[in-house]
């Protein structure tokens, strides 16, 4: 019972997986930006291909903005922040402004 209880629940678990191995980028609308990334990944990874890129050298990036993370040791916005702090702070430490509304 429990093997059937198991299994069922792999096979239900394994369908959603099944299907975006089918379909890439299912949650995608069918656009030139779509069709191009598609396109250029398969160059990439076609055996034979001009464009192939070895496994051992391939790279993935990942975005959550639509703008690729900068590759430096700190977001943009600590940068924007830090220096946005070291430009104002004489002001500040001399008691200039009284909110630090202006660090914006």
């Amino acid at each position: 019972m429990i093997k059937r209880i198991v299994l069922g629940t792999l096979l239900f678990l394994s369908g959603p997986i099944l299907t975006l191995a089918q379909e890439p980028l299912p949650s995608w609308n069918d656009t030139a930006p779509r069709k191009a990334i598609i396109a250029s990944v398969g160059r990439v990874t076609k055996e034979g291909s001009a464009d192939l890129v070895p496994v051992a050298e391939r790279i993935a990036t990942f975005d959550n903005d639509g703008t690729l993370w900068a590759e430096q040791p700190m977001y943009f916005q600590l940068a924007l922040a830090l220096d946005r702090t070291k430009a104002l702070a004489p002001n500040i430490l001399n008691g200039k402004p009284k909110s630090l509304s202006l660090l914006c």
